[in-house]
């Protein structure tokens, strides 16, 4: 049997356990460094042209886009027929600007999608094929070549006075449509160093981050140069396999750290807020005003054999209620699950939120910053 002594451990490290668990819960999860960082000079590159897209159902460019008929002239002319720009009528043909983004070490013969936009007067490119199109980056050359059948996920009806329109019919994808034809020389190593950049530049994340590293490889292989930036010194076991050193390091785990910010889209109510948000004590006041204005016509009638003529007379009635405004004292340091549970207590809506945190934040009660997109 078991004694009390024994039961009273087990429920002492039971206790232990929990405790342990619930102070683990309430840590910063850790990230992977390939989830908050990249190696310099691992990016990608914009690509654009300037291509024709056929075989539409008449939602092409006018004759008014002279861009699309000159561009056809001249495709034509490449096929040995000579025609003038004036003679031409291109209603199933739309002039589109190419992009493209080519991946870091993408080989010749990869493919990668391709967006298709329209930049005349065309009214849709359903069902259109986009003409052999040469992608050239910012050095002017040509590092893929673009075609096939354009995919606008949407359509664009119209007849009889009356339109039906689903998505953006004017702007088009082509999955794998370019195959790249010129690769981009990728450079990570300086001798025997690497650069890793943060993605979110922090003073902080970058001194746990060398700490971590230098932890994982028993070694002083990192260095912090700034904020964003830290140099690697290969170590001498992967001086000749600096991939499997590329591959350990991506797996190094840390704890980032975040600045306190609240972003705010007002066109959508939407309201983002970081944990390390806090304010001091304020107290808000919230109420609404309603007013409604309502016009009734009536019409005045003159009497018999009198000079008098009809008229309408409008009368208008207005009627403004104000809600009882609810008080709310939120105390010093409160944080973001604090404000919003304050918040909701008195029935702010997102659009309310926005306009309080302004206020606490003109205030200077909100110790965060504030950013509105």
């Amino acid at each position: 049997m078991v004694s009390r002594l024994q039961t009273l451990c087990i429920v002492i490290l039971l206790l232990v356990a929990l405790v342990t668990s619930a102070g683990a819960a309430e840590l910063e999860p850790t990230v992977r460094v390939k989830d908050i960082a990249h190696l310099k000079g691992d990016r990608i590159n914009q690509l654009t042209g300037l291509g024709l897209v056929v075989g539409l159902d008449g939602t092409g460019d006018g004759s008014g886009s002279m861009a699309n008929v000159q561009m056809v002239a001249n495709m034509l002319q490449r096929f040995g027929l000579t025609l003038s720009p004036q003679d031409l009528r291109t209603r199933n043909v739309a002039a589109v600007m190419v992009t493209a983004e080519l991946p870091p070490f993408a080989r010749e013969g990869d493919t990668i999608d391709v967006t298709v936009s329209s930049f005349g007067d065309a009214k849709s490119l359903q069902g259109g094929i986009l003409l052999m199109t040469p992608l050239r980056a910012a050095d002017g050359q040509v590092y893929a070549v673009a075609q096939g059948p354009v995919s606008i996920g949407g359509f664009n009806v119209s007849g009889g006075g009356s339109r039906v329109q689903k998505n953006h019919p004017t702007v088009g994808r082509i999955p794998g449509g370019a195959t790249v034809e010129r690769e981009v020389q990728v450079t990570l190593t300086n001798g025997n160093y690497l650069d890793l950049v943060l993605d979110n530049p922090d003073f902080t994340t970058v001194s746990r981050l060398v700490k971590n590293i230098n932890a994982a490889f028993q070694a002083e292989v990192a260095k912090a140069v700034d904020k964003s930036t830290i140099k690697l010194r290969i170590p001498d076991s992967y001086r000749d396999d600096p991939v499997s050193f590329v591959a350990r390091l991506e797996r190094v785990e840390v704890q980032p750290d975040t600045v306190a910010k609240v972003v705010i889209n007002e066109r959508t109510g939407t309201i983002v807020m970081g944990q390390d948000v806090r304010i001091s004590t304020v107290a808000v006041a919230h109420g609404s005003l309603s007013v409604t204005i309502g016009t009734q016509y009536e019409v005045s009638q003159p009497w018999p054999d009198s000079e008098g003529t009809t008229q309408v007379v409008p009368e208008t009635e207005v009627e403004a209620k104000e809600e009882e405004a609810k008080l709310m004292v939120l105390p010093a340091g409160s944080s973001v699950s604090d404000v919003v549970k304050a918040l909701n207590a008195i029935g702010a809506t997102p659009r309310d939120i926005i306009a309080i945190l302004q206020a606490v934040q003109a205030a200077g009660a909100l110790h965060g910053e504030l950013e509105i997109i």
